[in-house]
C-alpha cells in the first residue's frame, strides 16, 4: 500500500486543526530535469529541513525533495510535545550502552529541545512554545518508579526539573480520575507543530535550499556521486540524506527492516472558556500518561483541548476519526461527555523495534535517521542537525546516536507488520488490566 497517498489527496494538508490555523506557504515546483547538488535532502518534515538548514548554513548547495507538501506528514500533525531523554529511559539505555554512552545520549536529548525551542523562536514564533510535560500514571504501582527515576535523573544526570506529584497534586493540575500521580517534567514543552516546520521550511528557502515538492523519489543509486530519481528528475549529488521516517517506504530495504509506519490520530474541541478549560488543566503543560497506547493532549493557544489516542491496526485511517479519538478522551475527562469536535485527523509516524531512533551511515555518502517513535520533534530536529554535521566533517556526535543498536523487525520488512499487530494488541489488553 502507498501510504504517501492512502489515506490523503495528493498535494493538499489533512484537514487538521494545525493546517487550519498556519499560515501556508506557496508551493513549491516539482523537481525536473537534470540538476546536481551538494547534498539531496529526502523528506521535507523537522529532520530534512533542519539538516537542510544546517548544511546551507555550512555553505552547501542543497536540494531538498518532498514527495507531497513540506511538513505534510507527521511533523505537521503530531500532538506538538517536545519531550527530554531519549525514547528509552536512561535505566535501559544503561543496560544497553553503559553509563558514559547513556549520558551522552541523555544530553543529546537536553540539546535537541533547546536547539527546537531556539529554532521555533527564531524561524516559527507563531508556534507558541509552552514549558511543561506531565506523565500522567494510570496504574497506581507506577507512580513509585516515576518517582524513582526523577530522583535518579536528579542525582545522577544532574537534573532537578523532573517534580514528582503525588494522586492529590496531579489532581489539582489534571483533573482526571484515571490517574494516580506521576511527574511534571519543566525542562520539556510544547507547540504547534505545523507552524514550526512551514517556519523552517521559510528559513531553508532564505538560506538557499532549493526546495521541490510533489517530487516523489523513486530510486536511489548509491554511488559517489550518488543519483537521485523522481517521475520528472534525475538529482546528482555528493551526498543524500533520507529524512522519510515512516513514509520510507521500500526505497531502502535496510531502512524497511527496521523502521515501521504505524497510525496514529487526533481530535481538538471546540474553543472552551476560561472556566471550562480549568475544569480539564489548571496549567498550559501538555501531557502523556503511562499507556503503552498512549493517550497524549494539551491545550490550543485557542482553548481547544488537543486530544491524541486510540488505537489502529491498518495502514488506512478509519472512516470516523473522531469517534475513534472521542472514546479514550471521555474515559480520560468524562465532564467532557458530548464535547463538540471541530477537527480530526490521523498521521503516518515510524517506529523502530527498540523505539529508539534509526541513525545510519548506508554508505560512504548516504545517512540517515528516522523511526523516532513518537519522539520526533526535537529528536527529528537534532537529527537534522547531527547529519549536517557529518556531512561537514564531524561525525562524532551522530556516532553516538548510530552506536546505538538497532534490530530488525523479527520477519524483516515482510512479517514486521502481522507481527506487530500482535505486539500491539497484548500491550493494549495489558493497558486494561
Amino acid at each position: 500500500m502507498d501510504l504517501i497517498t492512502a489515506n490523503d489527496r495528493p498535494g493538499a494538508y489533512p484537514a487538521s486543526y494545525y493546517a487550519a490555523t498556519a499560515t501556508p506557504l506557496p508551493g513549491f515546483p516539482a523537481a525536473a530535469g537534470a540538476m546536481s547538488c551538494d547534498v539531496c535532502v529526502i523528506g521535507g518534515g523537522f529532520t530534512g529541513l533542519s539538516a537542510a538548514l544546517h548544511l546551507a548554513e555550512r555553505g552547501f548547495d542543497v536540494v531538498l525533495l518532498e514527495a507531497q507538501r513540506v511538513g505534510f506528514g507527521a511533523s505537521g500533525r503530531n500532538g506538538g510535545q517536545v519531550g527530554t531523554g531519549q525514547r528509552q529511559d536512561q535505566d535501559t539505555l544503561e543496560r544497553w550502552v553503559g553509563k558514559g554512552a547513556a549520558r551522552a545520549l541523555w544530553d543529546l536529548s537536553l540539546e535537541s529541545v533547546a536547539l527546537t525551542r531556539d529554532l521555533a523562536a527564531r524561524h516559527a514564533p507563531d508556534a507558541g512554545w509552552a514549558d511543561g510535560i506531565l506523565h500522567a500514571a494510570h496504574k497506581e504501582r507506577y507512580v513509585r518508579d516515576m518517582h524513582a527515576y526523577a530522583d535518579k535523573m536528579a542525582r545522577d544526570y544532574d537534573y532537578p526539573l523532573i517534580q514528582p506529584l503525588g494522586r492529590e497534586a496531579m489532581r489539582a493540575i489534571l483533573n482526571s480520575p484515571i490517574y494516580y500521580g506521576g511527574d511534571l517534567d519543566r525542562g520539556g514543552g510544547h507547540l504547534h507543530p505545523l507552524r514550526y516546520a512551514l517556519g523552517l521550511a521559510r528559513a531553508c528557502a532564505a538560506a538557499g535550499v532549493r526546495i521541490h515538492e510533489r517530487s516523489r523519489v523513486t530510486a536511489l543509486t548509491k554511488a559517489d556521486p550518488a543519483r537521485v530519481m523522481t517521475d520528472q528528475a534525475t538529482i546528482t549529488a555528493r551526498f543524500v540524506v533520507l529524512a522519510m521516517n515512516g513514509y520510507s517506504g521500500r526505497l531502502e530495504p535496510q531502512i524497511a527492516a527496521r523502521v515501521m509506519p504505524i497510525n496514529n490520530f487526533i481530535a481538538a474541541t471546540r474553543p472552551m472558556s476560561d472556566d471550562e478549560r480549568a475544569t480539564v488543566l489548571t496549567a498550559n503543560h501538555a501531557v502523556a500518561d503511562s499507556r503503552f497506547v498512549i493517550n497524549y493532549f494539551r491545550f490550543s493557544d485557542d482553548n481547544r483541548l488537543l486530544f491524541g489516542g486510540g488505537e489502529s491496526y491498518g495502514y488506512r485511517f478509519p472512516a470516523d476519526i473522531a469517534a475513534k479519538v472521542r472514546r479514550p478522551m471521555e474515559e480520560v475527562f468524562p465532564q467532557l461527555k458530548g464535547i463538540e469536535i471541530t477537527h480530526s485527523w490521523g498521521g503516518t509516524l515510524g517506529i523502530a523495534a527498540n523505539r529508539m531512533p534509526y541513525f545510519a551511515r548506508l554508505a560512504g555518502n548516504v545517512l540517515t535517521a528516522s523511526g523516532f517513535s513518537g519522539h520526533g520533534v526535537a529528536m527529528g530536529t537534532l537529527a537534522g542537525k547531527l547529519m549536517a554535521e557529518a556531512i561537514n566533517g564531524q561525525a562524532g556526535r551522530f556516532d553516538v546516536m548510530a552506536s546505538v543498536p538497532s534490530p530488525t523487525f523479527p520477519g524483516g520488512a515482510s512479517l514486521r507488520w502481522p507481527l506487530m499487530v500482535a505486539a500491539m494488541l497484548w500491550f493494549s489488553l495489558r493497558d486494561r488490566l
